[in-house]
């Protein structure tokens, strides 16, 4: 367990000590953007890499069991997350790992909901995974994942609030890191027409895919499946 955790703070170090940092900004003016990115790329795959082995050799002690209704549930939530993934792909989204020219743009499709839809999806997956295994290792490995996804939503809006504080401030006051914040709150509204029919349909099908194979991949059956 000891490794896992070493593993976690890694990964933490790496996507909240220095994305959005100055430490960033310093490393980025020494290697240029592009090394930046390219140095950085390199560095998550190994620590994520280095996550995942850890993950697989840590001893681990179950802390509760998922009933089978919250483990119906929770596939439903992994749906959602599947929709948000696809979506935050099909959608130029300022937000987005090189879509930072896209912060002047008005905020369409899925960014109304939330202009974290990627970072939503990994949360919302992690979310699931935890309370659904329920196991200490689990706990561990799921929630560093939980935690860098929540962290980095505030995080990247500061980042562009810094490099282009007017356009910024009227893509913030149109949209929320909370889904449905600024619907709720009168500042949007849903536009389901420009979300557009691929990332539901799409999820759809990676969803039942993954949950069809899920046992062959990775050794457990999220439900029972026959």
């Amino acid at each position: 367990m000891g490794q896992l955790i070493l593993a976690a703070l890694i990964w933490v170090g790496v996507h909240i000590g220095i994305s959005g940092t100055a430490l960033r900004d310093r490393i980025a003016a020494r290697l240029g953007e592009g090394g930046f990115r390219g140095l950085f790329s390199a560095v998550s795959v190994a620590a994520i890499w280095f996550l995942i082995a850890s993950y697989n050799a840590a001893p681990t002690t179950p802390l509760w069991f998922a009933p089978i209704w919250l483990r119906w549930l929770l596939v439903a939530v992994m749906l959602v997350a599947f929709i948000l993934f696809v979506a935050s792909l099909t959608t130029r989204n300022p937000t987005a790992v090189g879509g930072e020219r896209a912060v002047a743009q008005e905020a369409r499709g899925i960014l109304r909901v939330t202009r974290h839809p990627m970072l939503w999806s990994f949360a919302l997956w992690a979310a699931v995974h935890m309370l659904g295994n329920g196991d200490t290792a689990s706990l561990v490995f799921f929630g560093v994942f939980l935690v860098t996804a929540l962290a980095g939503m505030p995080s990247i809006d500061a980042k562009l609030a810094q490099r282009n504080p007017d356009a910024w401030a009227r893509l913030a006051a149109t949209t929320s890191i909370l889904p449905f914040g600024a619907i709720a709150a009168g500042r949007n509204r849903l536009a389901l027409r420009e979300i557009g029919w691929l990332p539901p349909v799409l999820g759809l099908i990676l969803w039942a895919v993954l949950l069809h194979f899920h046992r062959a991949i990775f050794g457990v059956a999220p439900v029972p499946m026959g």
